[in-house]
Order: structure tokens, then C-alpha cells, then sequence
């Protein structure tokens, strides 16, 4: 190696910010910079021609022979000491956290290894502070966690003490056991509320707060279009809100039988008007509903609320479960004792395997729990038209739509 090259590595191998050390095959230490030097606190005459071992710690002097051994056999560059910690002994009897990569060298046909050193004394401080933070967070977890399952304790006493008290309000009643359990499924559907206020409400009041602010900032004669899709969206959330409500109070009336069904005789195409023209605020893009024909002379009997509310919850499911540009047929026909609704739809269809379930409160169909909704609707229909002394069946078939059937009485008993 020329002189000018030489000078150059030795600028390079002083300038080299990890430490660096250069050992025979029989672990003689032959070269060091000046990093490695301030790294283990000796001078360069201290450490030439010394074993390596000087610089390893007392008690990895056993094993650390086999290692370097094992290296020299390989001859392949890697780091050292994986999935363990290494360390380094510095002149003043200190150790210190270092990783070190290990490289062979061939020099005129002898095996050197150059171990490029790093002191890595401040990660592992940063890595103690890390681990501590956690500890910390860890108690705090913990102490929340207590906290939490206290008062959840104290919520059970709580609910413990109002069980005990309706038990006791109803035997003080001389209530039979049919009605013991009919107050605890009322129990569980106001638990089940709770759950599906938390979700079905939370995602419509957000779409209401959003739109009442943006609204404001539409304050120019020319932006009444977004002024007005906004208000839209306001008031399809409303309506919406409000036909959870009505079915969660259809529903603990029907279960405490508090009901009271109107009677009155009424013309078919006045509820038929009725739904549709709520049904038309709720349509996609290029969905259609066929409205029915000849039904002029029809007339019923019946509570006229309860068969708007069972007509409507069909035809918005046709809706809500078709896709843009599909048909909502609606067929009545009605001889001298009976009226049949049919509602058509191309929508999602009902899965074979949960049909059998699709009048059980709460239930959803597992290809329609994307969809908002709360899986009572169905259930308050089938036991209101029952009651009426009427029925609801369907036919349906996955990704083809489905029909739904309800039969109603022309005159209620």
C-alpha cells in the first residue's frame, strides 16, 4: 500500500465514530482506533499485542473463547451475541451494555476479525426509563382496572337490591310464575336498549350535529342546495331516531300489555298514500316503487295505525336491503273476510339458515349486520297482526329478494 493510501485508511479508521478492533487468530489484540480507545479508557500501547479477553468481563471470560472460535470456523460476517446482551469491561472495572459486529479479513493469507464496537450505555438508560413508564402505566392500568370492577360490584348490589324488590312487589301481588317471567324478559329488553341506544343512536345524532353546523355556514342565496341536502340528512336521522322509539315503545307495551288497539273503518289506499309518500324520502338512486292497483274500494276495519306501522316497516326493509335502481312492488287483495299486503323486493334476500329466526326480537341476519337497524321491527309486526288475528310468512332467497305476505281480518272481533 502506498504511503499516500496508507495515510488515508488511517485518517478513515481513526474517524470511524464505533470503536474498532482488529485480533489474530489467536486473539491478540493487533489494532484499535482512537474510539474504541475512549470506549474502554486505554491508551493504544496499553492495548496492542493483549489478550482480547482484557476487554470482556469477568465472568463471559468462559465462554467468550468458544464463541470467537465458532466465528473463525464460519468466517462469514454477523452480529454478535444474538438474543443476548454483550458486554464490555472498561479499564476502570466498569461494564458497560455494547453491541459489536463481526468481520473476517484475509491480509497476505492470514485471518484477522474486525469487531466494530458500539456503547450502547444510554439506549439501554432510555430502555429502563421505557420499561419503568410502562410499570407505571401497568399499576395505573391495574388501579382503574380495581376501580372499575368495584364499581361495577356496586352496580350488581344495586341491581341485586331492584331485583329483590320487584320479586317482592310481585309476590306481594300474588303475580304467577308466567308473570315473573315476563318481567324479566322486560328487564332484559331494557338492557338490550341501553346496548342498542349506545350504537343505533350514536351514529345518527352525529350525522345531526354535523349537518346543523355545516348548515350555518351556507349563508348565501345560491348555496340553498347544500342548505337543503343538509337538512335532509337532518331530517331522515330524525325520522329515523324517532322509529327506534316508537318500536322500543311498541314493545314494552305489547310485553306489559298495555296496548289499547283503535278500531275504526278506513279506506286501504289512505295508509297505502301514507307509506309510500314516507317511503319516497328514503329511496336510493333509481329505486322505484309499484304502487297497487284497483284498490279504491277497499276498506278495513281495523286499527289503521297498526297496519300503516306493519305496511311501513316492510316496505322501508325493501328499501333498505335492495340496491340502487331496483323495484318495490306492492300487491293488495282483499275477498269478503280477508286482506292480503304482499311486498315485493330484488334486495339482499334472507340466508336459508336464518330464516327460521328472522321474527326473533333483536335478531339480524348475518348478511345484514352492516346494515343500521335494530332486528325488532319484525317482531313488534308479527305480534301486533296476531293479535289483530291476522299473520305475516315470506319467501326468500339470498342475493334475489325476498316476499313477505301479511293476512289481515277486514273486520276486527
Amino acid at each position: 500500500m502506498l504511503q499516500n493510501e496508507r495515510d488515508i485508511f488511517n485518517v478513515l479508521f481513526e474517524a470511524v465514530s464505533e470503536g474498532v478492533i482488529v485480533v489474530d487468530t489467536r486473539q491478540k489484540i493487533i489494532l484499535t482506533n482512537a474510539s474504541a480507545e475512549r470506549m474502554f479508557g486505554y491508551d493504544k500501547s496499553e492495548l496492542v499485542d493483549k489478550d482480547l479477553i482484557v476487554l470482556i468481563p469477568q465472568e463471559h471470560h468462559a465462554t467468550h473463547g468458544a464463541h470467537v472460535e465458532g466465528f473463525l470456523k464460519q468466517k462469514e460476517s454477523r452480529q454478535m451475541g444474538r438474543g443476548r446482551d454483550l458486554y464490555g469491561a472498561h479499564k476502570n472495572g466498569t461494564v458497560f451494555p455494547v453491541e459489536a459486529g463481526l468481520n473476517p479479513l484475509q491480509i497476505n493469507g492470514e485471518t484477522f476479525v474486525m469487531a466494530l464496537v458500539i456503547d450502547i450505555s444510554i439506549r439501554k438508560q432510555q430502555e429502563l426509563q421505557l420499561q419503568e413508564l410502562n410499570t407505571k402505566l401497568e399499576k395505573k392500568v391495574f388501579e382503574r382496572t380495581l376501580e372499575l370492577s368495584n364499581t361495577v360490584e356496586a352496580l350488581k348490589a344495586v341491581n341485586l337490591d331492584r331485583d329483590a324488590e320487584i320479586k317482592k312487589r310481585i309476590e306481594a301481588q300474588n303475580k304467577t310464575k308466567d308473570a315473573l317471567k315476563k318481567e324479566k324478559e322486560l328487564n332484559e329488553l331494557k338492557t338490550k336498549f341501553l346496548s342498542l341506544v349506545s350504537h343505533e343512536f350514536k351514529t345518527p345524532l352525529s350525522g345531526i350535529l354535523t349537518s346543523a353546523m355545516l348548515l350555518g355556514k351556507y349563508k348565501l342565496s345560491e348555496q340553498q342546495d347544500k342548505r337543503d341536502k343538509h337538512i335532509k340528512t337532518i331530517s331522515d336521522k330524525v325520522h329515523y331516531l324517532n322509529n327506534i322509539l316508537n318500536d322500543f315503545l311498541s314493545i314494552e307495551k305489547l310485553e306489559t300489555g298495555k296496548i289499547n288497539y283503535k278500531f275504526n273503518t278506513f279506506k286501504i289506499s289512505k295508509v297505502v298514500n301514507e307509506v309510500v309518500y314516507n317511503a319516497n324520502m328514503l329511496l336510493k338512486e333509481g329505486q322505484i316503487i309499484n304502487y297497487p292497483e284497483s284498490i279504491d274500494d277497499y276498506s278495513l276495519y281495523q286499527d289503521e295505525k297498526i297496519v300503516e306501522l306493519a305496511l311501513s316497516n316492510l316496505v322501508h326493509n325493501a328499501i333498505k336491503y335492495s340496491s340502487e335502481n331496483t323495484i318495490v312492488d306492492i300487491e293488495i287483495e282483499q275477498d269478503d273476510k280477508f286482506t292480503s299486503f304482499v311486498i315485493k323486493d330484488n334486495g339482499i334476500g334472507i340466508p336459508i339458515n336464518d330464516q327460521k329466526r328472522i321474527f326473533n326480537r333483536y335478531f339480524r341476519a348475518e348478511n345484514a349486520l352492516l346494515t343500521q337497524g335494530t332486528g325488532i321491527g319484525l317482531n313488534i309486526v308479527k305480534s301486533h297482526l296476531e293479535n289483530l288475528g291476522g299473520s305475516i310468512s315470506f319467501k326468500s332467497e339470498e342475493n334475489k329478494g325476498s316476499v313477505f305476505t301479511i293476512i289481515i281480518p277486514n273486520k276486527a272481533k
